[in-house]
């Protein structure tokens, strides 16, 4: 293995958007250290530097195919440690507005692994790598750079004990992958250059989570119930089997813009209990709790327009949450990660160096639809501030209408369902063809809710 600096490259970050990179990093790279402040090999359950580890995780169609042609083989492994998979809509029970979506089957993988379960198998095939090594416990201090500072060339690292001192580890190409926190602006600043524009959209989000194991089965053969959230039902839920455990189940419950699910288990069940479907309050209400309930904030979606940027030093480019973190309730953020994994992997064939403006062009079209998605959804919550144009209404009002007529239609889930796996762009559903469709089903009546009254109707039929 040659130590030359031209031969390595160094990833900040061993989450999923690091594993990612050091994965495709490696195909150019003889040598790739991933460096984490946690301790991360052999663990297997949540840990400190991923607090939303403990939550639902959604990895979408597009995110599932992607790390499956990376990682060949991952889904049957994933189902080996007793993950159950299925289709994307044929075996979710999707809500919406308290009203269940017409089944559809559309092809698309739903793998419903929990967070730490994934992590661990991803980051076991990037261990397995020859060429990437870990630095685990290691806090990053800065950058290093050429003396004109237009170049990295590597970065400062220091182990996380005490007595521990300062060393750099050279490199070609270093990758911030560190997330909403990535201190990649700031660096920028004291280099002499300009921080990224911002967008932020402050949703004031809140997950609590809890576990359970059930006294019967609930889900019947789906592999989860979806209760999604909605701007005139701004309460959500995920609720699905943990892998690998008889009727051990993960429970998580959303709330905006303030309205935060409580962390004691009384108001834990009088918030579940307040979602509009029964189903999920009637399984935990006699079920054994296997934990107490947890809470998970996220402040406000943000994404940093580093294509903006005029200047950028070579050597540096970044990926992952520290670009774009969106709300996770879309459970965008994995597969937002694995599209830009992809376009490193362009960027940096054969050893390349990326050109900055190139490379975070091509990252900022990967994330424009996932982003549109988001942040237009989010305006539709009054309490969400933010300018609201005549299309963002115009959008919201139809999608709203959309989700009506899916209650109907299964074309019309599987559109909405394409668009929620990132393999069709929200535009996509203005169509002709879906749009009459969406405007024929939408004047059908529909039932009432299915928390309305005991006897609401069950839509059947998988088209």
């Amino acid at each position: 293995m040659g130590t030359r600096t031209d031969e390595c490259a160094v990833v900040l970050g061993g989450s999923i958007a690091g594993l990612l990179a050091a994965r495709v990093l490696a195909e150019s790279y003889p040598r790739v250290v991933v460096v984490e402040r946690d301790r991360i090999l052999g663990v297997r359950g949540p840990r400190r530097g991923v607090p939303h580890g403990n939550h639902a995780h959604g990895l979408v169609a597009r995110g599932h195919q992607i790390m499956e042609s990376l990682f060949p083989g991952l889904t049957d492994e994933l189902v080996a440690a007793g993950v159950r998979p299925g289709d994307f809509s044929a075996d979710i029970r999707w809500y919406f507005n308290g009203l269940r979506l017409r089944p559809a089957h559309t092809g698309l993988p739903s793998v419903p692994a929990t967070r730490p379960v994934l992590e661990h198998h991803l980051r076991e095939r990037v261990r397995a790598l020859p060429e990437v090594t870990f630095l685990e416990e290691h806090d990053v201090i800065a950058p290093v750079t050429d003396t004109t500072r237009r170049r990295v060339t590597g970065v400062r690292v220091q182990r996380r004990a005490p007595g521990s001192t300062e060393r750099t580890l050279s490199a070609h190409l270093v990758v911030d992958t560190t997330g909403r926190g990535s201190r990649t602006p700031r660096w920028l600043a004291d280099l002499g250059y300009e921080a990224p524009p911002e967008e932020r959209i402050e949703i004031d989000l809140a997950y609590t989570t809890r576990h359970y194991r059930l006294k019967g089965d609930p889900f019947g053969s789906d592999i989860a119930i979806i209760p999604a959230a909605t701007p005139s039902h701004p309460r959500g839920a995920f609720f699905y089997r943990v892998p690998g455990e008889d009727n051990r189940v993960e429970l998580s419950v959303t709330g905006i813009v303030g309205d935060h699910p409580p962390v004691d288990p009384e108001g834990f069940h009088a918030f579940v209990r307040s979602l509009p479907v029964p189903e999920i309050h009637e399984a935990i209400r006699d079920a054994e709790p296997l934990d107490e309930p947890v809470r998970f904030r996220f402040p406000a979606s943000v994404r940093r327009d580093y294509h903006r940027l005029e200047r950028f030093p070579a050597g540096l480019v970044v990926l992952g949450d520290a670009v774009c973190s969106f709300n996770p309730a879309y459970a965008q953020g994995m597969t937002s990660a694995a599209l830009q994994a992809l376009v490193l992997r362009r960027h940096t064939a054969g050893r390349r160096l990326p050109n900055p403006r190139a490379y975070f062009r091509d990252v900022a079209r990967e994330i424009r639809a996932p982003w549109s998605f988001a942040a237009v959804t989010d305006l539709g919550y009054p309490g969400v501030a933010g300018r609201r144009t005549p299309q963002t209404h115009l959008v919201n009002r139809y999608a709203a209408l959309a989700q009506r007529a899916a209650v109907h239609d299964p074309r019309i889930t599987e559109a909405l369902v394409r668009i929620a796996g990132l393999v069709a762009t929200p535009q996509s559903l203005m169509h002709p063809r879906t749009l009459l469709r969406v405007l024929r089903a939408a004047r059908r009546p529909v039932p009432p809710p299915a928390g309305a009254h005991a006897g609401a109707p069950e839509l059947s039929g998988r088209n």
